[in-house]
């Protein structure tokens, strides 16, 4: 699934004792390696570049009509 401009992520930590992260995709900044600036649920912004299987991307749910 291509990433998508409004869509969620969520990266699993590397580390057992950090949490996962969750945002919501701002600009797709790169296709070929992609590469997202992401506003995390933390309110800090990033540039992210996921490694395989590291990230899944989910399309937030629309309203029928909408």
């Amino acid at each position: 699934m291509r990433p998508h401009v409004g869509d969620r992520i969520t990266v699993e930590s590397e580390r057992v004792s950090q949490p996962r992260r969750t945002g919501v995709i701002e600009e797709i900044v790169g296709e070929d390696p992609p590469r997202m600036r992401v506003r995390w649920d933390d309110g800090h912004e990033s540039v992210f570049a996921p490694a395989a299987g590291a990230a899944i991307v989910t399309s937030p749910e629309r309203p029928v009509g909408a």
